[in-house]
């Protein structure tokens, strides 16, 4: 058994280019911030936060970026700066948890547990593209952040299957991808979609990355 009732699925979108290094040697620079609030037990999607976000590194993105995400030069330049995008993120999170009396990991000493997670599919977007961004650009990265399930991992023990592509991972389990491939927001309905058929089926969810396992709570109640 498990506490949790909702999840809040997240894939982001960032700069890439062809011949790119592997994951944890890029500059990547997030493009599209998505995130996706499901009820686990309804397999509603009850709220979405969703912007695009200016690249100041490196601001043109390449045909490479372009064609594999859809996104648009104009399009980020008509964004936020990544730390705009947190902020907004962080009103929405504290506005969709409050009305619905959710708690995150490490949010509440009552609760240090809480009855919702961050889930995304690797530890990629937070673990690598978010921390590495907000370290070279000396932002504060919220630490909320700091605890999510990797659905790939739970996946993978569950069902006794690795797939070889996220469109694998779904046909596998007879869900069929709605959307764009690589559309940060369509990426993130279809991972919640996943979340929610893992849930029925039984899979037992427990965080899967915690940043400071040392630490009992967050500080600043985890924003």
């Amino acid at each position: 058994m498990h506490p949790f009732t909702y999840a809040i699925s997240v894939d982001f979108e960032a700069t890439c280019w062809v011949n790119q290094p592997a994951q944890q040697f890029r500059l990547s620079e997030i493009i599209e911030f998505p995130a996706i609030l499901v009820n686990l037990k309804t397999g509603m999607v009850e709220a979405e936060f969703h912007k695009y976000v200016m690249p100041v590194e490196k601001p043109q993105l390449s045909e490479y970026c372009t064609s594999l995400t859809g996104i648009q030069q104009k399009t980020v330049e008509a964004g936020v700066p990544l730390q705009t995008a947190l902020n907004s993120f962080i009103e929405w999170l504290k506005k969709e948890l409050s009305a619905r009396n959710l708690v995150l990991p490490k949010m509440s000493m009552t609760n240090p547990q809480g009855n919702c997670f961050f889930v995304t599919w690797t530890n990629w977007d937070f673990g690598i593209c978010l921390a590495k961004e907000c370290a070279r650009k000396n932002i504060r990265k919220p630490t909320c952040f700091n605890q999510w399930i990797d659905a790939k991992a739970i996946y993978q023990k569950w069902y006794k299957y690795r797939p070889f592509s996220f469109n694998n991972a779904l046909e596998h389990v007879r869900l069929t991808f709605q959307g764009r491939a690589h559309s940060g927001i369509d990426d993130a309905k279809n991972l919640g979609s996943l979340i929610c058929k893992m849930f029925r089926d039984g899979a037992p969810f427990s965080i899967t990355m915690d940043l400071t396992p040392h630490k009992e709570l967050n500080e600043n109640r985890g924003f």
